[in-house]
């Protein structure tokens, strides 16, 4: 179906961070698979462990306990504030899980009859009805009426808009069950969140007994620099959801809780292929693979070379590009409003100088490379993105 607006360019195969098209053509991948590919093309460890587990067991159903889950699950809660892991398959039905537990959330424990759920705007939240009900850009809404109701939105990093949309809805007595927030804004515009208003919603949610929940599914897994998104922010999250870079390029999402925050009974939830032993070796492979490497210090350091390079750029180009910004290596660079040149524009010039990023709406480009990415290929993706720049001149 034609649900993608594709770029002319057809790939075959790849190898760290780097890919190949049908005409041998070699590309420097900062996209890798939007955030997904963290450890890289066709790895070698994860081509072993995933070989390993097919010659053994792919698929099983959850009626009965699964080891690679199990392992999984004990990885991720030694590693997060989570005590307690639902697995899923994406990023948006880990969001849809988290909804649903909400809702559950307002109805059992604060008696509420139709639960609120608070999201920011500009925020994305996945493709599910529940999920870009949630997600606070109308145009995903627009052809998909009526969207699904509960949700209310308020402007991300504005404290005194939070406050005042808190205030509105709680006044006749308590509606709110829980905020959905991303700790760094990915499609919308990599918009990193500010650390003195996440402490202040944090400490606000404790005292209206709402569930913090964050989207993770961008930032996880070690892009950041950290495991998490929200180690920057200096708070922890009742509930937050992970996918995209959980799996190495493999189907896999998860929901973690803490334990005042595990809902869900036998029946409330399911997922067919959730946590099945093939993708959770691959998110077990990929943890253990992060950690062996010591990539969190390397994501920190290529990210801070990446950032340099893209601000070298602003210098040169001011009347083009106006601001860099990002965590680690989730990086924006940001379009000036009153240019006609669009991210669009820019992804898809990049391809003629053997480069792949993505857009994050209209006017910022994003780079998402592999983790994995060094010093050297750093500085090849600022001069390739330098010459995409310099045509549009």
């Amino acid at each position: 179906m034609d649900t993608y607006n594709r770029l002319p360019l057809k790939l075959t195969r790849g190898k760290g961070c780097w890919v190949w098209d049908d005409r041998g053509n070699r590309y420097l991948d900062a996209v890798a698979g939007i955030a997904t590919c963290n450890i890289g093309h066709s790895d070698n460890a994860l081509r072993r462990s995933l070989t390993n587990q097919l010659n053994k067991l792919q698929h099983v159903s959850n009626l009965y306990k699964i080891p690679e889950q199990e392992a999984l699950a004990k990885w991720l809660v030694d590693h997060s504030c989570a005590d307690k892991i639902f697995f899923c398959n994406s990023g948006a039905e880990a969001n849809e899980s988290a909804i649903k537990l909400a809702r559950k959330y307002g109805h059992q424990r604060k008696g509420i009859d139709r639960p609120i759920i608070l999201t920011a705007k500009a925020s994305f939240h996945g493709r599910t009805l529940a999920a870009i009900s949630a997600t606070g850009q109308p145009r995903y809404h627009r052809g998909f009426e009526p969207t699904v109701e509960g949700f209310e939105f308020f402007a991300y990093n504005n404290w005194q808009n939070f406050e005042s949309l808190l205030q509105k809805i709680e006044k006749d007595g308590p509606r709110i069950a829980a905020v959905l927030i991303e700790p760094l804004q990915g499609e919308g515009g990599v918009n990193p969140g500010q650390k003195d208003f996440f402490i202040r919603l944090r400490n606000q949610c404790f005292k209206h007994e709402i569930l913090l929940i964050l989207d993770e599914v961008q930032t996880g897994m070690g892009r950041c620099g950290c495991w998490w998104g929200y180690e920057k922010l200096g708070i922890e999250p009742d509930v937050f959801t992970i996918a995209k870079g959980l799996g190495g390029g493999h189907a896999i999402g998860a929901l973690l809780v803490q334990n005042h925050a595990n809902l869900f009974e036998p029946g409330d939830h399911a997922s067919t292929f959730g946590g099945n032993p093939f993708a959770c070796r691959a998110g077990l492979t990929v943890a253990e693979e992060i950690e062996k490497r010591h990539l969190l210090p390397q994501v920190s350091a290529r990210g801070q070379q990446l950032r340099e390079g893209l601000l070298a750029l602003i210098g040169r180009f001011p009347k083009l590009l106006s601001e860099a910004r990002g965590w680690g290596l989730i990086q924006g660079l940001v379009l000036q409003e009153n240019t006609n040149i669009t991210s669009q524009n820019i992804s898809k010039d990049a391809l003629n100088e053997k480069l792949l990023v993505v857009p994050a709406g209209p006017k910022v480009v994003r780079m998402v490379p592999p983790l994995i990415i060094n010093r050297h290929e750093i500085r090849k993706l600022i001069k390739r993105l330098e010459a995409t720049i310099d045509k549009q001149i």
